[in-house]
């Protein structure tokens, strides 16, 4: 095990050492000046050549993508959003309601001074996010650039520590060349779209202030626009416009930025970095965002292709509570009739039937989180019903991966059927890693922008859907390797050999796509995945596995994922993942207040009505049901084990992973339900096909 710790830091090494790699492209040299254009509540559907030509234009002319919004709360209240520019990281009014806008600062020369924005700042630097609200502003003034604020928004954003505004202009309809030239750096709230709501009419009154702006503007500037927040709170979080322009973006591309590795979407931080990058200033630790920067890709197909990221992101959350409640349902049902089915006394035909409907049910369920990632291979969101399509598309691909489960040899098998389910869950998470992890992203099981927990890598519902199949499909190989083996002593003690080298080589694949920041960027996941793999791989080299042992390799996945945080710490600051960040705050001493928050947020799932239910199901179900035999002439699980004693290494693996990623991640009780929804169903199969050959003539 030793030997392998040393191999996984060793490929770390090569993997994220400072200079191995870098995604971020050259911005070039600064420009002359930036204008910020802050368009609360725009969406890419707003837009048309004949109501915007300006933003139509401006399009056209640079670089565009969605812009996640999210701030501290479910939608990004006005002030909240440019509170974020502000702060370089999520941010929050002190007080009031959701729909309250930014108030006119007041008047001082020709800048002003925000109103009570020394509480403002002391409220987010106090609060558990530790918001350093003023960063932008303070940025500016301690290199001694001035800075010109049209619209109370955008004082908000450029006010320094104390609240104060160098220039300001009313609105940017006052703003002209003269006031342009004056200062590097501008923003200019532009609220109509908020404030009429989102009509036509105010889209077009918003697009005439844009319009204004950029003929006033000097040559060579370079123009953001941005979405900036939600609009009224019953409309719900959506994606908003990102438009740059200008010296050092290309017409024509996608935005992209190291904040979330994905083509087409940015978020609201970016644009403090990017305003930061433009004038040339270093950005602060304290910002989490990078500068935008436009991607490789083209934007041929235009404002539809970004349009279409709202509509995943809208399918995706109002499908969502009702995928789980279904997924919660289903379980209890499938749970309830299959312990009804293994326990009722059936005759000869009618009994074969029953567990053979039985073990299919169960492929199925297992085959379900495989499903919602394999959808995404397909358009959804493109077409004219994505709703039904993104349903449909995820009955088809479980009903596909049931059918190969069930289509080769392999169907005979105690473990072959489950195997095959588990290998194609396990491929699909690890590839997609490998490819940038575009499978999460819309996934029902994965993550949206919208929610803004996480933009790439490895999700820890999908860390644990990926963690128990991979667990699963080694143990289902190794078993092959030993069934297959010779009687002789050489020939079995060979086969366990090479069994145990392929519970290893899969673990430890699957520790390095977890947590390496160019793949699953995860934490928790390989403190997690360390004790599941070690107690699999010393149960399948038939070693004892004590308390001791399981803590001391709890505090291996500890060692190696700090080793992989400080390795990305390493790095320049622009280049780091969270993990890197994560080790800078424990040097610092700052790391309290996210252990903290992340530990609330994992007690908090305790109780999840959804999730709960299922948990709970699961476990009776397994340890009530598949191991008391009652009626039955054995356990199931006893059958099991004497047919395929690996199954149990793989199983007891899984749920060490499962029960330690409840523990450390603050997804919670998230990642015990999905582990149990994909080993539940597979044991059971098994254990159903091991009653089947039990009922056999002559068994």
């Amino acid at each position: 095990m030793r030997a392998s710790v040393l191999m996984v830091l060793a490929l770390v090494a090569l993997v994220v050492f400072p200079g191995a790699q870098s995604a971020r492209a050259d911005a070039g040299p600064p420009a002359q000046r930036v204008v910020l254009i802050g368009v609360p509540a725009l969406s890419w559907d707003h837009l048309s050549a004949r109501d915007t030509p300006n933003l139509w234009r401006l399009a056209q002319d640079g670089s565009t993508g969605a812009l996640s919004v999210r701030t501290l709360g479910t939608v990004a209240c006005p002030i909240d959003g440019w509170l974020t520019v502000s702060a370089g990281t999520r941010a929050a009014r002190a007080s009031g309601v959701c729909s309250t806008l930014p108030e006119a600062p007041v008047r001082s020369g020709d800048g002003a001074v925000v109103t009570d924005f020394p509480h403002v700042r002391r409220t987010n630097l106090e609060s558990r996010f530790q918001s350093p609200v003023g960063l932008l502003g303070e940025a500016f003034r301690t290199a001694g650039k001035c800075t010109t604020a049209a619209g109370p928004g955008a004082a908000l954003a450029l006010a320094d520590a104390r609240g104060q505004v160098g220039g300001y202009a009313a609105s940017g309809r006052d703003l002209t060349t003269e006031t342009l030239q004056r200062c590097p750096v501008t923003a200019v709230d532009v609220d109509d779209v908020l404030v009429g709501g989102a009509t036509p009419e105010s889209v077009r009154r918003a697009d005439a202030v844009v319009g204004h702006v950029l003929t006033a503007l000097p040559g060579g500037s370079q123009v953001l626009v941005a979405g900036l927040s939600d609009g009224a709170v019953e409309a719900g979080p959506h994606l908003r416009v990102a438009i740059a322009a200008g010296p050092g973006f290309r017409a024509g591309a996608h935005l992209t930025s190291d904040s979330t590795r994905r083509d087409k979407i940015v978020i609201t931080p970016d644009l403090t970095a990017t305003l930061l990058g433009a004038t040339g200033l270093p950005v602060p630790g304290d910002a989490v965002g990078t500068s935008w920067r436009s991607g490789d890709g083209r934007a041929d197909e235009g404002a539809a292709a970004l349009a279409d990221q709202d509509v995943a992101a809208q399918t995706y959350k109002s499908v969502l509570p009702h995928f789980f409640l279904g997924l919660v349902i289903t379980q209890l049902l499938f749970f309830g009739l299959a312990a009804v089915a293994l326990r009722r006394r059936w005759n000869g035909r009618v009994r074969g039937r029953v567990l053979s409907a039985t073990r299919m049910a169960a492929l199925v369920s297992a085959a379900v989180p495989v499903s919602t990632y394999l959808v995404n291979l397909i358009p959804w969101w493109s077409t004219d019903a994505p709703k039904a399509v993104l349903l449909g598309g995820i009955a088809l691909a479980d009903a596909l991966i049931v059918t190969l489960a069930l289509a080769g040899p392999w169907r005979r098998t105690l473990l072959g059927p489950g195997t095959v389910v588990a290998t194609a869950t396990a491929l699909t998470v690890g590839l997609d890693l490998l490819t940038g992890s575009r499978l999460q992203l819309y996934s029902l099981m994965g993550y949206s922008p919208l929610v803004g927990g996480r933009y790439y890598g490895l999700g820890n519902i999908a860390f644990a859907v990926f963690a128990t199949s991979v667990l699963l499909t080694a143990v289902g190989a190794a078993q092959w390797l030993v069934t297959r083996a010779g009687d002789g002593d050489p020939e079995r003690n060979r086969a366990r050999t090479r069994a145990i080298a392929i519970v290893l080589a899969m673990g430890l694949t699957a520790m390095v796509l977890d947590g390496f920041p160019a793949w699953g960027a995860d934490f928790g996941g390989v403190i997690a995945i360390v004790p599941g793999l070690a107690v699999t791989g010393l149960m399948v080299a038939e070693k004892r596995v004590s308390p001791l042992r399981l803590a001391s390799f709890c505090a291996v996945g500890g060692v190696v994922v700090l080793s992989i945080a400080y390795l990305d710490h390493l790095r320049p600051p622009a280049d780091r993942t969270h993990l890197g960040r994560f080790f800078g705050d424990l040097l610092e001493g700052q790391a309290g207040p996210t252990v903290e928050r992340k530990f609330a947020a994992m007690i908090g799932t305790i109780g999840n009505p959804t999730l709960t239910p299922i948990v709970i199901a699961a476990l009776v179900f397994l340890f009530l049901v598949l191991r008391r035999p009652e009626r039955l002439r054995a356990s199931v699980l006893d059958l099991v084990y004497a047919q395929a004693p690996l199954l149990r290494a793989g199983l007891m693996g899984a749920l060490v992973t499962a029960v330690v990623g409840f523990g450390v991640n603050d997804s919670g009780i998230a990642v015990l339900a999905l582990a149990l929804v994909v080993a539940v169903p597979i044991t059971l199969a098994a254990g159903i096909r091991a009653l089947e050959v039990a009922d056999s003539p002559g068994t």
